[in-house]
């Protein structure tokens, strides 16, 4: 619709208005004052950015450190005995956001198997639903204090043809990265498999030197 112009009358009486309002801004407004009720950006007219966005802009961990260094080779060597300290990195389709290395090895008949891998996300928000979603998935853990913003272990045992295998796993969030390790083992003479406490304390070690080592490289 064509905006129509005012009366030539109308428009001389609110001629003097606006000429009072803007000399009475002028008088109250001191250099650089906005007019109250006015809140200028920052940025110099442009607009503010939102909360949301800036909140996806902000990744502290742009990509994975080196997982086969991620873990000391005095830790290797108690945990994976007989293991190549060097590791394996397992294959993956983008290693800007996800990689693996893998150690095991079988002295005597008693065999281990240790997994670290990190995941990069586009903010802390995304490894935050990851997490969670991740520890739904395996019921009967509990959380480990003072590993990352949060962490969670869980372990669990399986037989199959009476050998049994323990399993524990780690998964813990720094910031907008989660590193899960997963340590297991079996005993092929007795079928039995290690104790709970031992595979758990294990899974914790490791994950502690994975996360430390995903703090510095950031």
């Amino acid at each position: 619709m064509r905006t129509l112009p005012l009366p030539l009358t109308l428009t001389a009486r609110l001629l003097p208005v606006a000429l009072l309002a803007i000399t009475g801004w002028a008088w109250t407004s001191g250099p650089g004052a906005s007019p109250a009720g006015h809140t200028e950006s920052p940025s110099g007219g442009g607009a503010t950015p939102s909360a949301s966005a800036t909140a996806v802009a902000v990744q502290t961990h742009r990509k994975p450190p080196e997982p086969c260094d991620s873990i000391s080779d005095k830790t290797l060597k108690s945990l994976v005995p007989g293991a190549k300290t060097a590791g394996k990195e397992l294959a993956s389709t983008d290693k800007s956001v996800r990689r693996t290395c893998s150690w095991n090895a079988l002295k005597g008949y008693d065999y281990r198997w240790l997994d670290v891998t990190f995941e990069i996300k586009d903010n802390d928000a995304a490894a935050e639903k990851a997490y969670k979603d991740r520890i739904a998935e395996k019921s009967g853990g509990g959380a480990v204090p003072g590993l990352g913003d949060t962490a969670y272990s869980v372990v669990n045992l399986t037989t199959e043809d009476k050998q049994e295998t323990r399993e524990g796993v780690v998964i813990a969030r720094a910031s907008n990265a989660l590193v899960i390790v997963t340590y297991n083992g079996s005993d092929f003479e007795t079928k039995k498999a290690p104790s709970t406490d031992e595979i758990n304390k294990g899974a914790i070690k490791a994950a502690k030197e994975a996360v430390a080592a995903l703090e510095d490289g950031q």
